[in-house]
């Protein structure tokens, strides 16, 4: 049996695209990113703020409870005044959901065709780079999760492209389609990354490991034959796309953060398994998450 976790709900391919706001900074990048998306993607725009207010227990912890006291909202009315005069707008709509945020934005995933939200929320510690919502957002969602971060930290390039982070022994199509249509949309150029675990060590006579460049030389070529086999569909499927390919010795998380900085969005799978105590991502998403430049999205793989 597999312990990939299932996913419950299903992504739809023509549903809207959905960006959680909180009023936060944040979530104006994503209010930002997300209109981008849904206009090259022809889609309507759902934006939604999870709202959830706290009161004190007797012993001192805090329970969600909801304020049906005023209908009116600091963090619509934010939207609505960012949004008023535009030209440029994709059909939307704007709402509030009444809930909690970790449990109910995950679920606006279902019917989307993508789930977008800020890198920090208006809670916790500002220094950190993700929030929880965003963590959990992108272990549970049905559909791909782009998280948003601000762009000062990038370095300009040559010109707009998309970094797939390529598993080349457990490769999921659906992420690679995803990072060939995000490209395709954009006009960009496709930066595959695939590593390997590098440098080659072989054991020697003398009982001593020792770095090996036949053996380097061969497991690079075994990782670059995998890696085209993988990609001639989609490179087929989308000739425009121009693909950079890279097969790197090292860490991939390393790579791909180093590579986020001179990428619109870095493209990821979520690699998930279930742990005793719940369920857990991957290593390597887990880690570009934390410490990507730009946007990161995160492909959910196909429910089995």
């Amino acid at each position: 049996m597999s312990d990939e976790a299932p996913v419950e709900a299903v992504a739809a391919v023509d549903g809207p695209v959905v960006v959680a706001v909180d009023g936060s900074a944040g979530s104006d990048h994503a209010l930002e990113w997300a209109l981008t998306a849904a206009r090259l993607r022809n889609a309507p725009l759902r934006v939604v703020h999870v709202r959830q207010y706290a009161m004190p227990l007797a012993d001192g912890p805090y329970m969600p409870t909801i304020d049906h006291r005023s209908d009116a909202d600091p963090v619509v009315d934010r939207v609505r005044a960012a949004l008023e005069g535009r030209t440029d707008l994709p059909p939307l709509t704007v709402e509030v959901v009444e809930g909690t945020a970790g449990r109910d934005i995950p679920r606006l995933g279902d019917g989307a065709r993508l789930l977008v939200l800020g890198s920090r929320g208006r809670g916790g510690f500002t220094s950190l780079l993700l929030g929880s919502n965003g963590l959990a957002c992108a272990r549970d969602a049905a559909c791909p999760v782009v998280v948003v971060r601000p762009d000062e930290g990038l370095t300009p390039g040559a010109g707009p492209r998309v970094v797939l982070g390529l598993d080349a022994l457990s490769p999921h199509d659906d992420t690679i389609g995803f990072a060939f249509a995000e490209a395709a949309l954009r006009g960009a150029a496709l930066r595959v990354v695939c590593a390997y675990p590098g440098p080659v060590l072989v054991y020697t006579a003398t009982g001593d490991f020792v770095t090996s460049a036949e053996a380097d030389a061969a497991t690079a070529a075994q990782y670059t034959e995998l890696a085209g086999e993988q990609l001639a569909p989609f490179q087929e499927r989308y000739p425009k796309v121009r693909v950079e390919r890279e097969v790197l010795p090292g860490d991939a998380a390393g790579i791909l953060v180093e590579a986020s900085r001179e990428a619109e969005l870095v493209v990821v799978g979520r690699h998930q398994h279930r742990k005793p105590l719940g369920r857990l991502m991957g290593s390597v998403t887990n880690a570009v998450l934390l410490h990507a430049q730009g946007a990161v999205a995160v492909v959910p793989p196909e429910p089995r």
